[in-house]
């Protein structure tokens, strides 16, 4: 009987066997083909290895006798640092001709082309081969990597860093741009007492220990090496002088004089990326970070290195081919004394373009200092051109933080605050209200189903089709004489807007909210999610089309979307496309012509200049005597159920100058979250009130 020990041991030898005789296999299989291999094939094999960075294999095919105070280890540092430090890459050889054959010794000619940072790189060379009692080994020289490389000489590659391209206003101030700010780093020779010192710098830069113990333990520190740890803002004695300095500056200039008290800190200025507006515009602008090893495999070939930013979101991920430029690089063949001896490849620095968009910074910035503490968007357009001329999702956060490095607490209290600051509101969809009210009388007088001088009787403050609908009621604020569309939209009844659904009908309504633009894509720049008039492919229900008819039920719309259907009302009937982008001399362009006839338009116009202007009106707060403006609340209810007294409010206000020759044309449209306990839309046109007092009387 065989032992349980002794069977295994008999399994091991035949294994080794096994494996020793498809080594056998292996060998003789590679001497065979090795034999066989001729010159021209070697070379092929041998730029093919360094295309593969296999510098093991190139290694094998060469001659050792030829490497001049080479061993292997340096035959295959010399050759990755040269190739890999130029990004050779894409080599090709053509033109293989043998010029010689003298007993073991084959000589071959070449041309040789590769890619490199510094632009194309071709020569024509001339490489010997001797036969061996196996095969054929190339007869390696420096001139092989770069013609007139001897073996004395280094390679260096000298990077010009492009400039990053500014975003600019339609005004050319910046909104992004090449910033200073301090570089908090230590020399570790000045170091007193490590120990104590770690933990003072960990507790005023908000880190970790273990990070600055980590950056100080890196192989290229020496005692006298300026070690970064962090970046923070620059305080400039200028901005200490101003009048009021503020607190957080004051705060900020007591934190460095603490820093630099530690023996061996020190500050340096370092240039970085700097968003003038901050929390005013982070969502429209974005930011940049440093790219990641994921950055670098995904934009393989584009031009970015190690040291290199890309935009992360916003205008500086939309725009990033454009603003990123192309570093300039030389590729110089370097003597023992540091000296030039020859430029192997150069391309000149082309910096990134400076991108300017139809934004106006003074009204981005007067709008979010209105709205900062209010969960909510706004979006202003030139009604007669398209101009986007703000995009504000509040609140907000400071993309300058994530230039500066955001701190674990700040990233953690970004991440945990329940208003969501870095949400972008702008983007998304939302129950309109009211404020939908004049595109469902347009559709109403487009589909003939609506005649706006019918009065369709006065029901009280509620009313519902027919005992079919149980106990659902459709209610309004106000009662009123006589009920036309015109006195329906001042006094923004939902009565007669669930009547003009009901008389429109399901079918047509989607039908009519499709055709101007509900379930497509905006055809803007930055995508924004699809207005949408139903959970489902129709609207489902009388009491859902009744809802719709006054902007609730399950319509949800998204705040640019809105903006460009009123344009519709500045422009004969057509809808305008929204852009971004500024030109030089700017040109309206129809997304929907024709979505209302001008006779529906000029029907619609009275009863919106009504809202502002009539003193029962629900606009009546921006009412001025300067400019004539027109508009439209909204209320939209988010409750469970029609008894739901806990359900939030949303509120809106749209307004724009009636007059074409306007001196500052645009619409405005805002939304804030929770306004119950606000005053509803009251709340939202108060608002946009004294945004629009400072953008007319500026």
């Amino acid at each position: 009987m065989i032992t349980i020990k002794k069977s295994k041991k008999i399994l091991f030898t035949v294994l080794l066997i096994a494996a020793g005789m498809l080594l056998m296999v292996f060998a003789v299989g590679l001497v065979s083909r090795m034999r066989t291999e001729k010159p021209e094939e070697i070379l092929k094999a041998y730029f093919s290895a360094v295309e593969e960075k296999d510098y093991e294999s190139m290694y094998q095919m060469v001659d050792p006798d030829t490497l001049i105070n080479l061993d292997k280890e340096g035959f295959i540092h010399r050759n990755s640092r040269i190739y890999e430090g130029m990004e050779a890459h894409n080599i090709r050889i053509e033109n293989i001709q043998e010029i010689s054959s003298r007993g073991k010794t084959t000589v071959l000619s070449y041309d040789i082309s590769m890619d490199t940072g510094a632009g194309t790189i071709a020569f024509s060379d001339e490489t010997g081969f001797v036969r061996t009692k196996n095969r054929y080994l190339l007869l390696w020289n420096d001139g092989m990597i770069l013609p007139d490389l001897t073996p004395s000489d280094k390679v260096s590659v000298v990077t010009d860093k492009a400039q990053r391209g500014r975003i600019l206003d339609r005004n050319g101030k910046t909104l992004a741009g090449p910033g200073i700010a301090s570089s908090v780093g230590i020399v570790p020779g000045k170091l007193q007492n490590k120990e104590e010192a770690v933990k003072e710098l960990a507790l005023l830069l908000d880190m970790r220990e273990e990070t600055i113990l980590q950056k100080l333990s890196a192989s290229w520190v020496k005692e006298d090496s300026f070690v970064p740890l962090a970046t923070i803002p620059k305080v400039s004695e200028l901005e200490l002088m101003a009048e009021n300095p503020g607190q957080e500056l004051l705060q900020e200039q007591q934190r460095q004089e603490q820093l630099l008290a530690v023996p061996g800190v020190m500050l340096t200025d370092q240039e970085i990326r700097t968003y003038p507006l901050g929390e005013a515009a982070s969502h429209l602008i974005g930011y940049v970070q440093p790219v990641t090893a994921e950055d670098l495999e995904e934009h393989k070939g584009e031009g970015y290195d190690a040291t290199s930013v890309i935009g992360k979101s916003g205008a500086e991920l939309l725009y990033e081919k454009e603003l990123k430029g192309k570093n300039g690089c030389e590729i110089r063949i370097v003597d023992q004394a540091g000296n030039t001896r020859k430029v192997a490849a150069s391309v000149p620095r082309e910096d990134g373009q400076n991108i300017q968009l139809t934004i106006d910074s003074g009204l981005q910035q007067s709008l979010y200092e209105k709205f900062q503490e209010d969960p909510g968007c706004s979006v202003a357009v030139n009604p007669y051109t398209g101009e986007v001329l703000a995009l504000v999702s509040t609140p907000s956060y400071d993309n300058n933080d994530f230039i500066l490095g955001l701190s674990d607490t700040q990233w953690k209290d970004l991440n945990e605050d329940i208003k969501k600051p870095m949400y972008n509101r702008f983007r998304q969809i939302w129950c309109p209200g009211s404020v939908l009210k004049p595109v469902i009388a347009g559709i109403g007088m487009k589909t003939g189903s609506l005649d706006p001088e019918e009065d369709f009787g006065n029901e009280g403050l509620s009313w519902q089709k027919d005992s079919s609908w149980g106990d659902y009621h459709v209610t309004t604020l106000h009662e009123y004489e006589p009920v036309t569309l015109k006195n329906a939209l001042i006094y923004s009844d939902n009565i007669y807007f669930a009547k003009a659904a009901l008389r429109i009908g399901a079918e047509t309504l989607a039908d009519s909210l499709e055709q101007l633009g509900f379930c497509q894509k905006l055809p803007f720049e930055i995508s924004v999610a699809e207005s949408h008039y139903s959970n489902t492919d129709k609207i489902e229900t009388e009491i859902q089309l009744a809802d719709s008819g006054y902007g609730q039920g399950q319509i949800l719309v998204n705040p640019l979307h809105l903006a460009s259907i009123y344009t519709a009302f500045l422009n004969q009937g057509n809808m305008l496309r929204p852009y971004l982008r500024y030109r030089e001399n700017p040109s309206a362009e129809t997304w929907i012509p024709q979505a209302f006839s001008p006779e529906i338009v000029d029907k619609l116009m009275e009863g919106m200049t009504g809202v502002v202007n009539d003193p029962s009106g629900t606009g009546y707060g921006a009412c001025r005597q300067d400019v004539l403006l027109a508009g439209k609340t909204g209320t939209a209810e988010l409750k469970a159920t029609q008894e739901d007294s806990t359900g939030t409010e949303i509120g809106w206000f749209a307004v724009f100058p009636v007059e074409k020759d306007a001196s500052r044309p645009v619409l405005l449209i805002s939304m804030v979250e929770n306004v119950k306990e606000l005053g509803g839309s009251g709340y939202v046109v108060q608002k946009d009130a004294e945004v629009l007092e400072e953008y007319f009387g500026g």
